[in-house]
């Protein structure tokens, strides 16, 4: 027997129709390391959600959040002091993307769901759409991690080919250059075109997207009117638009770099898989949490300040096996993990840091805008 999950997908007429991708059986892989990951729990007694760590770290965000902004708007007196203080609020604003928003996104913050959909509304109030990420990031990214076609994370149009299934383009030899800066655009896209387009039409990219209660429909509006308040009304009180303007840039860009860096670190690297369903039944090879832990890699697992500001994703494989347990355990995870995949065979990748994941990621842009091999033709039988 198989696992089947549902995809939506986009056929050439317009028309939506549903593909069903089977994944093998587990086979004991995953109910093991439930298992063992419900034994940790038993044995610490600690509990998956409600971490006080947790509630002290947002504290801490928040206020560095606050702090940044106030700064920039009500204290900043020249350019210097405006640049640094934009710097600090893109990078902060990526720390609570990276911490509250996405535990509360996946309900792993709190055991309560209205703590839970609080905190995923900081993505609403930082310019997104908690609604629409909910379902391309936690429903299809999460379900078929570097399917080409279907996981829309590793879709970057024709600017950039991050999948050996994808078409190459003779500038793509360029993309393991002029990525990193095009990366900064990405909460621009998301914030004026991708959720707008979502919520109008009903779909993103090859992602159906479901239609909106009138509840989401009102937090998406409160969502927005509150980033656009923040972001424009109220700094053009007290600056020229143009001041506006470009440190609204320079922080949204210093965002949208560190978001899609540590995204890409996860899944876009040499390590990873890149699998595709096989025959009109669409069969993927491996069992699901196999799928999860061949197509992502964790790194920098010693690394206190990465595994802090990253909201533990850079423990990517124990996100995707236990999406709803708050990222404070994911070291203590990891162990488990890594210990379960080598007695099943499964290979683990992790980089020793992040450094190391860099120049995997740069190696591997590098090699996807390379023209393929050519295979010369089998001599002629003499």
């Amino acid at each position: 027997m198989s696992e089947t999950l549902v995809i939506p997908t986009v056929s050439t007429d317009t028309k939506t129709e549903s593909q069903n991708v089977k994944f093998a059986r587990c086979e004991g892989y995953m109910a093991t390391l439930k298992e063992r990951v419900d034994d940790y729990f038993r044995t610490t007694q600690l509990s998956p959600k409600d971490q006080p760590r947790m509630y002290l770290k947002t504290a801490i965000i928040l206020a560095w959040l606050v702090a940044s902004y106030v700064g920039l708007v009500f204290w900043s007196a020249n350019v210097w002091q405006a640049c640094a203080c934009a710097i600090s609020l893109g990078v902060v604003m990526a720390a609570v993307g990276f911490n509250i928003q996405h535990d509360g996104g996946h309900g792993a913050y709190s055991r309560y769901g209205w703590v839970n959909r609080a905190m995923a509304f900081t993505l609403d109030i930082l310019g997104g759409s908690s609604f629409v990420w909910k379902r391309t990031h936690n429903i299809v990214h999460h379900s078929y991690t570097n399917i080409t076609g279907v996981d829309g994370d590793i879709d970057l149009g024709i600017l950039g080919r991050l999948s050996p299934h994808q078409p190459r383009r003779g500038f793509h030899r360029f993309q393991h250059l002029y990525l990193w800066f095009l990366y900064g655009f990405i909460t621009f896209k998301w914030q004026f075109k991708d959720d707008t387009q979502a919520l109008l039409t009903g779909k993103l990219g090859e992602t159906r997207i479901p239609r909106p209660k009138l509840l989401d429909i009102a937090i998406t509006i409160v969502g927005k009117t509150s980033f656009l308040t923040l972001a424009f009304v109220v700094p053009l009180m007290y600056h020229h638009w143009t001041h506006v303007a470009a440190m609204f840039f320079l922080a949204s860009f210093v965002q949208g770099v560190l978001l899609s860096v540590v995204f890409q670190l996860a899944h876009c690297v040499e390590e990873a898989e890149f699998p595709l369903p096989e025959g009109d039944n669409a069969r993927i090879e491996n069992a699901w949490a196999v799928h999860q832990v061949e197509t992502t890699v964790d790194f920098s697992q010693n690394g206190a300040l990465a595994t802090w500001f990253t909201g533990g994703l850079n423990f990517q494989i124990e996100h995707h096996l236990f999406p709803n347990i708050c990222h404070i355990h994911y070291p203590a995870i990891a162990k488990i993990v890594r210990q379960t995949s080598e007695e099943f065979g499964i290979e683990y990748h992790a980089h020793p840091t992040v450094m190391s994941a860099i120049r995997s990621h740069f190696n591997w842009l590098k090699r996807m805008g390379r023209p393929e091999p050519k295979v010369a033709p089998a001599a002629a039988a003499a």
